[in-house]
């Protein structure tokens, strides 16, 4: 009854065209909209005007929502399900959208002797709560959109987590298609998590971001951003990592991003 009633209400919603401003907005903000073919447009036209309608909205902090917040909030959500069979993030209800950095309460714990503390008060750009909203910071949200090249998209990060959140858990390891995807996912991701942490803890270098070694629900979220806006050099730095999101995901941002690289006559490389 209710998978029927849904299905209708999009069909609705689908009724309407697409507005222009809407799809200005996403050739403007998501970077990775220009690397799309005709048919991907359509598919991620209709998942944003679907996610727009459906989830609710609040603006927090003195936010006034505008179609560019909801609309790049959205592209971004839909483009990391765009190869998925999925529920469009059922498990988000609500989406909480502050215009600048918002200071978190810090985590309760409780002592032996009964008593509880209050950890410290942190800064965030974004926070997905399981079984709850997703909060973002709008000036992150439309820095990361701009500029993929820093590998930072607080909209990836905060619904790669909301993917992950699908079975109940936050373990940095989505519901994958087959049973077999699991061994091979957890082998690659628990060897490429320890290496990170362990590179970091010794103070080199790292492709991605030393955050992801906070714990597996991170790393997932963090090689998610690396995915999508940094695709040519993670397949070159974490070949097998790429390839598990690749077939994750269902999509190869590597292959649509060389397609439109130049050229350069004196190299035959596509990410220059």
């Amino acid at each position: 009854m209710f998978g029927w009633l849904q299905a209708h209400q999009r069909r609705q919603i689908l009724e309407h065209p697409f507005p222009e401003s809407w799809n200005a907005i996403l050739e403007r903000n998501v970077a990775h909209w220009k690397f799309l073919d005709d048919a991907e447009h359509v598919q991620l036209r209709s998942l944003v005007q679907v996610f727009v309608a459906e989830k609710q909205w609040e603006g927090c902090g003195g936010l006034a929502l505008t179609d560019e917040i909801r609309v790049t909030i959205a592209g971004l959500a839909c483009l990391l399900v765009l190869g998925l069979d999925h529920t469009l993030y059922s498990n988000v209800k609500t989406i909480l959208v502050y215009p600048a950095t918002v200071i978190a309460p810090g985590q309760r714990s409780a002592l032996s002797s009964g008593i509880t503390i209050q950890g410290p008060r942190i800064p965030i750009d974004g926070q997905s709560i399981l079984r709850g909203p997703v909060v973002l910071v709008w000036d992150a949200v439309l820095r990361g959109a701009v500029h993929p090249e820093r590998g930072h998209n607080v909209v990836y990060h905060e619904f790669a987590h909301k993917l992950d959140m699908l079975d109940g858990c936050v373990d940095g390891t989505p519901p994958l298609a087959e049973p077999g995807q699991y061994e091979r996912w957890i082998k690659v991701c628990t060897r490429e998590y320890d290496e990170l942490r362990r590179r970091a803890s010794k103070g080199k270098r790292t492709f991605l971001d030393a955050y992801g070694g906070t714990n597996p629900g991170e790393f997932f979220a963090v090689i998610t951003e690396y995915f999508f806006d940094k695709p040519l050099q993670m397949k070159r730095h974490h070949p097998e990592l790429y390839s598990l999101l690749h077939e994750f995901y269902r999509q190869d941002p590597a292959a649509r991003e060389a397609r439109h690289a130049p050229r350069h006559p004196d190299s035959g490389n596509a990410d220059h």
